[in-house]
């Protein structure tokens, strides 16, 4: 299945596994790009050194395109574009929105620049500013999202650019890429389904409450990092739900500690990446401490498999997710059935 997204990457398919930190390792994204869709590692949880590692790692698995996504924010970004632009990586995806500079230096080293977005206004702005593509998550979707669902936003985005648009926020399946491609998307990006595939390194008992989970357990909450995050309920949650902020602040200084240890950062660092994604935003100090170090929060659940202590970031697809096929199998699962829906469509005829 041809489309703008599969011409302007090498692909295949139209399908994107999103560059999810902790989960999306060289293991998986190797294993989506030989399936024919673009795998993207989530480099916001690596070091740079560790991130030219994976990217080195994924070229041993696979001679297919694939991606890195980044934090358009974080204080070492142009670091990591310059490892993008040495390792020789296809595509460069943001969280946020990256500056008029880093996409242009990203386009003259020939990398494919597709920025995430959550509203029209944004995909307009990078649009403006030369971005290749554009992925539009509605608020379906899992962790940092909107509140517009995607069947509102998608044809939003779609009629305003003139550039690729990827559908994400609740897609597993091929009737849902058959939507989107109705829409007028170029494909979709779907995180949670490839998260409970074979080929994630994420722990059995976490898997498994994702598959118990049904769509209303994946609830948002803004008391992780004071922006909206769509994420499975756990007791981790609903204690953060309840805390006061005295107690909340002990437990986002607990977790800061440890993010520093494994990450290297200092305090001087996460205390001004946090106040980065606190600009504009009425955060409280444990909320600007936990912008910083959400990634330990999802650590402790997607690498050490303690569901009670974690984050789980979480798509409402969770609720209709059954099994754990490899991403060879998902991938040929979507398109057959994306082509089956083409085809079992009714004809369509003209009233007189």
């Amino acid at each position: 299945m041809r489309t703008a997204l599969t011409e302007l990457t090498g692909v295949r398919h139209p399908l994107v596994q999103t560059g999810m930190g902790w989960v999306a390792g060289p293991r998986l994204v190797a294993a989506t790009a030989n399936a024919g869709a673009l795998g993207i590692l989530g480099s916001a949880t690596m070091t740079p050194d560790r991130l030219r590692a994976a990217v080195r790692e994924v070229r041993l698995r696979t001679d297919r395109p694939f991606g890195v996504n980044l934090r358009a924010d974080a204080g070492d970004a142009e670091e990591r574009v310059r490892i993008i632009v040495d390792e020789g990586v296809k595509v460069a995806s943001f969280a946020l929105a990256p500056s008029r500079d880093l996409i242009a230096r990203l386009k003259d080293a020939g990398v494919v620049v597709m920025p995430s977005v959550g509203a029209r206004r944004h995909a307009e702005k990078v649009a403006a500013w030369g971005a290749d593509a554009v992925v539009v998550q509605g608020g379906e979707g899992g962790g940092h999202t909107g509140g517009v669902a995607t069947t509102v936003l998608l044809p939003q985005v779609v009629d305003a650019v003139d550039i690729p648009v990827v559908a994400a926020g609740g897609f597993h399946d091929g009737r849902g890429l058959v939507a989107a491609l109705a829409f007028g998307a170029a494909g979709v990006a779907m995180g949670t389904r490839f998260l409970l595939t074979a080929d994630s390194t994420v722990p059995a008992a976490v898997k498994a409450a994702y598959l118990a989970a049904s769509a209303g357990d994946a609830i948002v909450t803004t008391k992780v990092d004071g922006l909206p995050h769509r994420m499975l309920r756990t007791p981790f949650v609903d204690a953060l739900e309840r805390s006061g902020r005295a107690r909340a602040l002990l437990r986002a200084v607990r977790h800061a500690a440890s993010f520093r240890a494994v990450s290297g950062l200092t305090w001087r660092r996460m205390v001004r990446d946090g106040l980065a994604m606190r600009h504009g935003r009425d955060l409280t100090w444990s909320q600007v401490l936990l912008a910083a170090n959400t990634p330990m929060l999802l650590k402790a659940a997607m690498v050490d498999g303690r569901t009670d202590l974690g984050v789980m970031a979480s798509g409402q697809v969770a609720g209709l997710v059954e099994d754990l096929p490899s991403c060879a199998e998902l991938v040929d699962r979507v398109m057959r059935e994306a082509h089956e829906t083409l085809a079992g469509l009714p004809p369509v005829t003209t009233a007189r």
